[in-house]
């Protein structure tokens, strides 16, 4: 089946009403990250370029587009915490999206509650049915092709410790649609919510 196609260079600009970037590699998981200053506040962000990188050990990365409080956080004290985002607790998430100063709690400011990890320091979100205890791996300037700084930076973390709550571990298998996940699409507002009629099965060519 052949395609006629819309080209562009982005260092060119797209011309279309908004960039397509988002919406085509999507949707995505949100990288729902809490983390501690070095004084002892706390911070909740979402984070849209979210994703796993390794197995073994569990590697997972996000970027932070510019020098965000969380990103200083995680330099100052090398911990962090992936919190799943599910359709409950969307509005919420919402809410910590909020580009409020250093000294404001998200977690107050979303009528969240902060519940003790169990290996590091920096609390989870307690509402959340799974949770990620993280210590930073290594944090990275971004950079374009021919070198010159973006300003953003990709922040990975070897996951430590796991939360998931028993209601999703069906005969021991996690249910991923039971958890209702949110994912975030293109656009300025564009969210989608998996479901268990969303699923298919495909196994490898190689798999039994």
């Amino acid at each position: 089946m052949s395609h006629e196609y819309y080209f562009y260079e982005p260092a060119r600009g797209h011309g279309l009403p908004h960039d397509p970037f988002n919406a085509i590699i999507g949707p995505r998981p949100i990288g729902w990250i809490s983390s501690r200053s070095a004084d002892g506040v706390l911070n909740l962000a979402p984070y849209s370029f979210f994703n796993a990188f390794n197995y073994v050990p569990p590697i997972l990365g996000f970027s932070s587009q510019g020098r965000k409080d969380t990103l200083r956080n995680i330099e100052a004290t090398g911990e962090f915490v992936w919190n799943l985002a599910t359709r409950p607790l969307a509005e919420a998430m919402n809410i910590t999206c909020t580009a409020a100063p250093p000294e404001v709690d998200e977690f107050a400011l979303a009528g969240l509650t902060p519940a003790s990890s169990s290996v590091i320091g920096t609390p989870r979100v307690a509402e959340s049915p799974v949770a990620f205890e993280c210590r930073a791996t290594q944090i990275i300037a971004l950079q374009t092709a021919s070198g010159a700084a973006t300003g953003n930076w990709l922040v990975l973390g070897e996951v430590v410790g796991v939360h998931i709550a028993r209601h999703l571990l069906k005969d021991g298998i996690y249910d991923t649609a039971g958890a209702r996940p949110i994912l975030r699409g293109g656009g300025p507002a564009d969210y989608f919510e998996i479901t268990p009629e969303q699923m298919f099965r495909m196994r490898r060519p190689d798999s039994p």
